[in-house]
């Protein structure tokens, strides 16, 4: 099972290997100071994207299982989104 990672900001997906907890706080971080860029790297290789996070932009994070045994996973599709702070 691999988990790849959606990350959806004000309407454009970006696709992330797991883990993101990391990645999860720096955006929140740069939310609650007012704002700031975040790197966010990409699902293989490359230099990533730098994104400028603020508050009350639109981010959803969403779990996916790809290359499963095909039988419904409980996080697939299951979406989390960042609370207004």
């Amino acid at each position: 099972m691999t988990i790849v990672n959606r990350l959806t900001v004000d309407g454009r997906d970006y696709f992330l290997p797991d883990p993101v907890t990391e990645l999860r706080e720096k955006i929140l971080e740069a939310v609650r100071s007012g704002g700031g860029y975040v790197n966010i790297p990409p699902l293989r290789s490359g230099p990533g994207i730098d994104i400028l996070f603020s508050p009350g932009m639109p981010v959803v994070w969403t779990q996916i299982d790809v290359g499963g045994d095909g039988s419904p996973s409980d996080d697939a599709g299951e979406a989390d989104s960042f609370p207004d702070v």
